[in-house]
């Protein structure tokens, strides 16, 4: 009965991890603004993401109706100019962890708890208008004419339908730390019922190396997914890309913990039972020799 126990035990606990290790990673690169900013701030280092977002930014401003008309040919020399060294203006970081700030509160935050003045979106959005006002600081000082950035400049990356799968994950994947103490509790109940407790550790391992080959496999098919539904933007397609390429490599560093902790408990296990037979061995020739 204890082996029954402890058996069902252990498959409850990986059941719950399976569910929970992806939950939390969401949490914090996805859910939690933080996470995310730091998840997507190596973003605008990419070299051919930064030319297309500076453009996407700069062609925003030039269709500004708050550009006159009368100095656009003026302007225009600076606009192209502001384009092609964006990145190197001072400020360009900050504006750039603000967009990320401000697209995250559009695309992931639940819109009922926004102000009224934040503006919403129905879809996935990349809010680019800290960039914007980025580039029109840059005309204001070269050409003495005032200009005032947009509040919000959209690009759309991703569908209503995608933005309503945001919206539920973000509010599921919170737990994930109550499932996690769950597995937790579950591993300890099948450790103290076991006969034989190595058994236990080596099939937590071989559970543990399963699991992270599962995640392996549906964050490549989750990934695949997302590339596959077209914005028809090129920033928008750039920016899903390369979030998605990043999202997937932080992802496989816990991947690739989970599979050294099973490495590590399958080796354990395995080193028990070992110990554990010789130990058998001598006391059974010791009972022989009374």
């Amino acid at each position: 009965m204890r082996t029954f126990v402890s058996a069902v035990a252990v498959l409850i606990g990986l059941a719950m991890a399976a569910v929970a290790v992806p939950a939390i990673w969401v949490d914090r690169n996805i859910v939690q603004e933080d996470g995310f900013v730091a998840l997507a701030a190596p973003l605008g280092k990419d070299p051919v993401f930064q030319q297309r977002l500076a453009a996407a930014a700069v062609g925003s401003l030039g269709a500004s109706e708050q550009l006159p008309g009368s100095i656009t040919e003026l302007v225009r020399p600076i606009l192209e100019n502001t384009a092609q060294s964006l990145t190197s203006v001072p400020g360009y970081p900050e504006a750039w962890a603000e967009t990320l700030r401000k697209s995250h509160r559009l695309s992931v935050v639940d819109p009922n708890s926004l102000p009224a003045e934040a503006g919403g979106a129905a879809s996935l959005t990349l809010d680019v208008a800290p960039l914007v006002g980025l580039v029109a600081k840059q005309v204001s000082e070269a050409t003495t004419v005032p200009l005032e950035a947009p509040g919000q400049v959209l690009i759309s990356v991703g569908s209503s339908e995608q933005r309503q799968l945001v919206e539920r994950i973000a509010a599921y994947a919170p737990l994930g730390y109550a499932v996690a103490i769950g597995a937790g509790i579950a591993f300890l109940l099948a450790f103290v019922a076991a006969r034989r407790r190595w058994t236990v550790l080596a099939g937590a391992g071989v559970g543990a190396l399963v699991l992270a080959g599962v995640w392996k496999l549906a964050s490549g098919v989750a990934g695949a997914a997302v590339s596959a539904a077209s914005s028809g933007n090129e920033v928008a397609e750039l920016f899903k890309r390369e979030f998605v390429s990043a999202s997937t490599a932080s992802f496989d560093q816990w991947i690739l913990a989970t599979a050294v902790a099973g490495v590590a408990l399958l080796g354990l296990g395995t080193v028990l039972r070992v110990v554990g037979g010789r130990r058998h061995v001598r006391t059974a020739l010791k009972n022989r020799r009374h």
